[in-house]
């Protein structure tokens, strides 16, 4: 019996033995798996391990700045700091440079007065046990760059700041289809993100790149001292430059709300642009938002997104087409008022009673249906008229920088449809589009490409990484079809009794042609046939002895079918033009201007600079009692006309604030910083006061404000 008990206690001794050894062979296999294998049930294990013990703090690229052509601020980063204290006294490695709160009272006490709070609720923050740092509330958060800077001014140590950005436009409304706005996208680490307009389309270079700081931390998440760090800088976002004239812009937008104040319509449309470049100089909507706000009712800029039918400004391009391919005769006769297709379809004049028989060229300062019709028929065929539209760019983009542009469509084949096509019904275009299409008659048959970036600037480096200039497409037509439209366009608007008499200013320089097409039906079937169902537009050019702008306006169902809306906002528009052009029509004593390109004077002993100054006839003002120039407003190679001066800055220590009220926002502010002072604008337009007084001595980071007005009275 003693011989059994022993074997069994063999046998079960060898059983543990075997088990202790399998156990101990598959703890062995998981380790070497664990340290071969990537991933473990489908975790990577060097990323886990990493996140446990490595923690990267992400610095925020700041997104570049947009600014109009003046200099004027359109959209910016507003900084906003949260103030920290670092509690933990193994920052400090060092006892003479501290990195850690060391005198809790005395700090409670110097920011007390700063942070608007007690001494006590302070301490209650600082005197916080086990915690790496601390905040001090709301009153520690939102502080301005003026705020930040009063407490480092303290040298206190173990105070810090963390930064945030918020986008602010400040200018509220103004051309805010054109700039867009952002939103912040909570899903990607609270970045900024543009939404709309230049915003959007430029997303990528006006956010930059973030960068960050990764190390070692501890349990609690604080850094591990005396461990390794990498940190990458970030790279600020590019700052864009547009085309929009502030004052300009600021003449459109004054112009709608003018208007607005005795009529009603569903929207309104402006845009102006350089007649000799394409540069858009001005571009509104009416309905319009704030963009720091976002009070938007709709999302589509009318400019580029929404295409409708243009109605009779299309004559314009159908008489062009007739003339370029040759057939175009304006004394050819028609008899006006009703015209039936060969399917019995009446398609008739605005007055269907017609004027009998009259001329080609009559038909167009009458705005006559029929006569387009005539055209067509006599002459032409829908391949024509399709081919020339799109050699002008119609139904394909123009690619202006902004998001979302729709080509538009020339869906036109059986007659009637290209009849209609002819007068700018069954078709649709954009605002963008018209103005392309109209460069030809101020650029001698040439067609240019629209653009609204002026360029692209790296604020480091100051590098222009793009660059935007007229661009040339083609030729679209002759010097003899500029001319010719050129005076029906003349006719149209200052002949007695024709269509666009009611755009007729004094001096007769405004040409162009207006438009009015019926409103589709959006259940199909037709158009609306109510007074107000229209669109009414009107495409000009002004001066017509010098063209310098080209317009384009449109209005969708104004109040009583009128077309004062758009006629009173345009000639109020061409009246500021003109004065702020210099060509007053009201200024009986007309100045011959001339023109100069401003020499490099730089680092000229003044005396020099003042006698190259002279013999060109240009007019200057120096700044400072030295005996060389060290910069120089405007910068050499710019254009200047004898009604400006160039400032001269000398190397003198001792320069004092100057006055500089009544010079342009865009010039006073580059005079100014080159001075070495920062400067703040405040409104559109010319500086009317200053915050700091004429004759105070400049000092180092010294700031001052200008406020800014229109230069000339609008017109009510």
């Amino acid at each position: 019996m003693k011989k059994k008990k022993r074997n069994n206690n063999i046998k079960y001794s060898k059983i543990i033995i075997l088990f202790s050894l399998l156990l101990f062979c598959v703890m062995i296999g998981r380790v070497i798996q664990i340290g071969m294998a990537p991933t473990i049930d489908g975790v990577d294990l060097k990323q886990l391990a990493s996140k446990r013990t490595t923690r990267t703090d992400k610095e925020e690229a700041k997104r570049g700045t947009i600014y109009s052509s003046n200099g004027d601020v359109l959209a910016q980063n507003v900084s906003s700091y949260t103030l920290i204290a670092y509690l933990d006294s193994k920052r400090t490695t060092n006892e003479k440079k501290p990195q850690h709160v060391v005198d809790k009272e005395a700090t409670a006490k110097a920011l007390a007065p700063i942070l608007g709070m007690e001494e006590y609720e302070i301490l209650f923050y600082l005197s916080k046990e086990n915690v790496y740092q601390t905040e001090f509330g709301s009153r520690g958060k939102g502080l301005n760059e003026l705020v930040k800077r009063q407490i480092e001014d303290l040298n206190l140590p173990g105070l810090d700041f963390i930064e945030t950005f918020k986008r602010y436009y400040p200018k509220g409304d103004f051309a805010s289809y054109t700039i867009g706005y952002t939103k912040v996208d909570n899903d990607n680490n609270s970045t900024i993100v543009g939404e709309m307009g230049i915003e959007k389309q430029y997303d990528t270079l006006l956010k930059g790149e973030d960068g960050y700081t990764t190390y070692q931390k501890d349990l609690k998440g604080y850094k591990i001292a005396g461990t390794p760090s990498y940190t990458k800088e970030a790279v600020q976002g590019k700052d864009v430059y547009l085309t929009i004239d502030s004052n300009i812009q600021f003449f459109i937008e004054q112009a709608l709300r003018n208007s607005n104040k005795d009529y009603n319509w569903e929207w309104f449309t402006i845009t102006l642009v350089d007649a000799k470049t394409g540069a858009v100089l001005a571009t509104s909507n009416s309905p319009c938002f704030d963009p720091n706000i976002k009070n938007i009712t709709n999302y589509l800029d009318l400019l580029v997104s929404a295409p409708y039918e243009p109605g009779s400004t299309m004559k314009t391009f159908t008489y062009m087409a007739a003339m370029e391919n040759g057939v175009y005769n304006g004394e050819e006769t028609y008899r006006s008022g009703v015209y039936v297709t060969t399917d019995g379809t009446e398609i008739g004049d605005w007055n269907r009673n017609g004027w009998g028989v009259i001329t080609f060229d009559k038909g167009y300062a009458m705005s006559s249906n029929v006569g387009v019709i005539n055209i067509i028929s006599r002459h032409m065929n829908s391949l024509m008229l399709r081919q020339y539209f799109k050699k002008l760019g119609f139904g394909r983009k123009t690619g202006i920088e902004l998001p979302n542009e729709a080509k538009g469509k020339l869906d036109f084949k059986y007659e009637t449809e290209i009849y209609n096509a002819g007068f700018g019904q069954g078709i649709t275009t954009t605002p963008i589009q018209n103005v392309k299409a109209l460069t030809p008659l101020t650029n001698d048959g040439m067609l240019l490409e629209p653009y609204l970036v002026s360029k692209i600037v790296d604020p480091n480096t100051g590098e222009v990484i793009l660059q935007n200039e007229k661009e040339e497409i083609d030729r679209v037509a002759t010097s003899n079809t500029v001319m010719k439209m050129l005076q029906l366009m003349d006719d149209c608007v200052n002949g007695i009794g024709n269509t666009g008499s009611g755009f007729r200013i004094e001096s007769g320089e405004l040409i162009g042609k207006t438009g009015t097409a019926q409103i589709a039906s959006e259940n199909g079937g037709g158009y609306l046939n109510g007074t107000e169902d229209i669109i009414s537009s009107f495409a000009g050019i002004y001066p017509k002895s010098d063209p310098q702008i080209i317009i384009y306006a449109s209005v969708k169902r104004p109040s009583g079918g009128s077309q004062k809306p758009l006629s009173n906002a345009v000639k109020e528009i061409v009246s500021n033009i003109s004065k702020y052009y210099g060509n007053d029509d009201s200024n009986t004593n007309s100045v011959i201007i001339q023109k100069n390109i401003v020499p490099n004077l730089m680092n000229q002993k003044i005396g020099i600079a003042k006698t190259i100054l002279d013999t060109k006839g240009i007019s200057y003002i120096v700044y400072g009692n030295g005996d060389k120039v060290v910069q120089q407003v405007p910068s050499p190679e710019n254009e200047i006309t004898s009604l400006e001066s160039v400032s001269l800055i000398t190397n003198d220590p001792g320069l004092v604030m100057p006055n500089v009220s009544g010079m342009s926002s865009k010039f006073s502010k580059e005079l100014l910083e080159k001075m070495g002072v920062k400067v703040h604008l405040d409104g559109v337009g010319y500086v009317n006061s200053q915050s700091v007084p004429e004759g105070t001595p400049i000092t180092e980071g010294m700031e001052i404000i200008l406020n800014l007005s229109p230069k000339y009275q609008i017109d009510v």
